[in-house]
């Protein structure tokens, strides 16, 4: 899968949704990898914060190990979920402001608990109101990532639109939306965000093989087949871009340029990667997504078949 470079101010969760192991045969698996759930926000919350308490006429003046703390808390969210979760309630309880939200929404996300911590990401974003347009659209982001791992990907799409309506020039956010897209099989949407994604970073290799995945599973091999190429001349060893133009042939009827592409996956990954798996099933003729028949049970002895 292609390895997609995180921002800046993005880390990886290092969790992969059960149903995004479904969406397009794995392909857009990998954009968790551009997660934002553990996005160091502490300056912009306190900012915020500030900002909140100056309108109500309350001086705010945070604590010098303020900043540890949410580190510390952000580190501790991620490595034990359960142990930091309740610390994070307290720290929230005993003043944290809405870095100790942010910091409990992540410990719900890491623990499993999606829903708490989408809805959690939201009232963050709420509460804020039209303060911080940069934090306030993460947050969205943020929310949308956990409703996706939820398997709300209705919900997800709404939040990412929210991000969207702050900051429409962030080609992540289009992306993100797509995934959302995707989950539902609502393909003309998706391939429609990645177009505006594309607008935003012309011809980025992992957008276009996303984008190449989604069209074939929309059923359009030749527009799949264009975006693989059009990938491959930007890097021409790039596995995931191969395996696309593989199936987009596979589906065009065209087994032998299939069947060169997968061959050459074969020798570019190791043996038991995801990767190899699935070349070795282009090669048997077999297209992303598609279950084997099953083998019939064995007749019962002395019964019928």
């Amino acid at each position: 899968m292609p390895s997609l470079a995180p921002r800046v101010i993005r880390h990886v969760v290092g969790k992969t949704s059960r149903h995004l192991a479904r969406i397009i045969a794995g392909q857009f698996r990998a954009r968790m990898s551009w997660s934002r759930l553990a996005l160091p926000v502490l300056p912009l919350l306190l900012a915020a914060t500030s900002v909140a308490a100056q309108k109500f006429g309350t001086p705010f003046d945070p604590p010098p190990d303020h900043t540890k703390r949410y580190d510390a808390c952000l580190k501790q969210a991620r490595s034990d979920p359960l142990k930091a979760l309740p610390l994070a309630e307290k720290w929230h309880a005993d003043g944290g402001g809405l870095a100790a939200r942010h910091c409990v929404a992540v410990a719900m996300f890491q623990a499993g608990r999606y829903v708490q911590a989408a809805a959690q990401f939201e009232a963050i974003a709420r509460d804020m109101g039209q303060d911080r347009p940069k934090v306030r659209t993460e947050l969205w982001a943020q929310a949308g990532q956990a409703w996706l791992e939820a398997g709300g990907a209705e919900k997800a799409a709404e939040a990412q639109s929210r991000a969207l309506e702050v900051t429409p020039n962030d080609a992540d956010l289009w992306v993100d939306r797509a995934l959302s897209y995707a989950a539902m099989a609502a393909w003309p949407r998706a391939i429609s965000d990645l177009d505006q994604a594309l607008k935003l970073r012309p011809n980025n290799l992992e957008i276009l093989v996303l984008r190449a995945a989604a069209w074939r599973n929309a059923g359009n091999p030749t527009r799949a087949l264009d975006d693989a190429n059009r990938a491959l001349w930007i890097a021409a060893d790039h596995s995931e871009a191969l395996l696309e133009r593989g199936f987009a042939y596979l589906a065009r009827g065209e087994r032998a340029p299939a069947n060169a592409d997968f061959d050459k996956v074969l020798r570019l990954v190791p043996p038991d990667s995801v990767a190899a798996r699935r070349a070795e099933a282009g090669k048997r003729g077999e297209q992303p997504g598609a279950q084997p028949a099953a083998p019939a049970p064995p007749p019962k002895p002395g019964g019928k078949r």
